[in-house]
C-alpha cells in the first residue's frame, strides 16, 4: 500500500495552502484525505486535476490507513483527535498550540533543528507559532557564530494571524473608515466606533493594535509567551532572556518582527551577514516589508545594523508570510523530513 496523507482542517486558510503544497512540492505520497468539521463535510475541493470529498473528523476510523496527518484545526480538536490519529497509526504534524511545550513533542523549524524529530515519544511533531517561526533562521544562523544569549523582539503582526476571520475583519473596516478621512485625523476615537471588531483587540484598520492573544501573566499576553518559550525549545538555550511585545497591524499576510539580540561574543557586522545569507531558506535584503513577501515562502532579513551602545548585540528586522513559513510550508516541509528520515 502507498502512503497516504490526511489535512485535517482542510478547509480553512491554513488548510488551502497546505494543499496547494502538497500539489507543489515533491512530496513522496499516492493519496490524500480531506478532513475537516462536520460542518464543511461533503464539499468536494479541487486538487490537481480530481475533487475530493471532505470528510468529517468525527467520523469513525476517519484515520485508518492515514500514515501522516498534517492538523490545522484548532487546539481543542488537536488535543482530542491528535492521540486518535496515532493510535490508528499515523504521525501527526500538528500546527497549533496544544503540544508545542509537551517535553514529549519536538517543537521543529525545518531548517534549524531537524533533527529533533528523531526523538519523538508521542508520534506528535509541533509546527511552532508563525511569529516564533520567522525569527529563529536568522536567531539560528547567527547564533552558531556569536552563542545566542538574549533578545527584545517586537512584532508587527497580520491579521491574517487570527485566520481567515481576521482578515475579512480587517477588510470588511477598511470602507467604512476610508469614507472617513476628516474623522480619522480629527476623532480618532468617534471613528473606531464606527465599525465592529469581535477577532482583534480593537478596530484594526488605520490602526496599530498593541494586544494579541489571551492574558497569561504579569501584563503578558499568550502570544507573547510562545516567543520566549518556544524560541528556548528550539534553539535549545532554556535560559535564553527573551522581552517580547506583540503588535497587531493592518496587514493581510506577513508578520514582521523587530529583533534586538545579544550574543555572549563581539558581533562582526560583516560576519554576520554572511552567516544569515548563507542560511537555508533565509533572504538578506534592504527593506523587506509583509506586503512585498507575502506568498512567499522565503523568510527576509534586513536593516541589519550593529548596535548603538553594546558591540555584543545586533538589531534587524525580519519578515515572513504567517500562513506559509509560519504555518502550512513548515508543516509540509516536516512531513518531507519525516519521509526522508524514514519515520512516516
Amino acid at each position: 500500500m502507498g502512503r497516504t496523507i490526511a489535512v485535517v482542517g482542510a478547509t480553512g486558510a491554513v488548510g488551502q495552502d497546505l494543499r496547494r503544497l502538497l500539489l507543489r512540492r515533491d512530496v513522496a505520497y499516492d493519496d490524500v484525505v480531506f478532513v475537516a468539521s462536520e460542518r464543511s463535510a461533503g464539499r468536494r475541493l479541487a486538487f490537481g486535476d480530481r475533487e475530493i470529498t471532505v470528510r468529517a473528523l468525527t467520523e469513525p476510523h476517519i484515520f485508518a490507513d492515514v500514515d501522516i496527518a498534517l492538523f490545522s484545526a484548532g487546539g481543542g480538536r488537536s488535543r482530542e483527535y491528535a492521540p486518535q490519529a496515532v493510535d490508528a497509526g499515523a504521525v501527526v504534524v500538528d500546527n497549533s498550540s496544544a503540544w508545542r511545550m509537551d517535553p514529549d513533542v519536538p517543537l521543529v523549524v525545518t531548517e534549524v533543528n531537524p533533527d529533533a524529530v528523531d526523538d519523538m515519544r508521542r508520534g506528535i511533531v509541533a509546527n511552532p507559532n508563525c511569529t516564533t517561526m520567522a525569527a529563529m533562521l536568522p536567531l539560528k544562523a547567527l547564533h552558531d557564530v556569536f552563542g545566542l544569549v538574549g533578545m527584545v523582539a517586537t512584532s508587527f503582526q497580520a491579521a491574517g494571524g487570527a485566520g481567515q476571520q481576521g482578515m475579512d475583519e480587517l477588510l470588511a473596516q477598511v470602507p467604512t473608515l476610508l469614507a472617513e478621512p476628516e474623522l480619522l485625523r480629527r476623532d480618532g476615537a468617534a471613528a473606531a466606533k464606527l465599525v465592529e471588531h469581535r477577532v482583534h483587540a480593537a478596530t484594526l484598520a488605520f490602526n496599530v493594535v498593541p494586544w494579541l492573544g489571551a492574558h497569561a501573566q504579569d501584563g503578558y499576553s499568550d502570544e507573547e509567551m510562545k516567543l520566549r518559550n518556544e524560541s528556548r525549545k528550539i534553539l535549545g538555550l532554556p535560559d535564553l532572556t527573551v522581552s517580547p511585545t506583540c503588535v497587531r497591524v493592518p496587514v493581510v499576510a506577513g508578520h514582521a518582527i523587530q529583533v534586538r539580540a545579544s550574543f555572549s561574543s563581539e558581533v562582526d557586522i560583516d560576519r554576520a551577514v554572511a552567516a544569515m545569507d548563507a542560511f537555508e531558506g533565509l533572504e538578506v535584503c534592504d527593506l523587506p516589508t509583509p506586503l512585498e513577501w507575502a506568498g512567499r515562502d522565503e523568510v527576509a532579513v534586513g536593516r541589519i545594523r550593529p548596535d548603538l551602545a553594546d558591540p555584543h548585540a545586533l538589531n534587524f528586522f525580519v519578515v515572513g508570510d504567517n500562513l506559509l513559513k509560519g504555518a502550512a510550508l513548515n508543516t509540509v516541509q516536516i512531513a518531507e523530513l519525516l519521509i526522508e528520515r524514514g519515520i512516516a
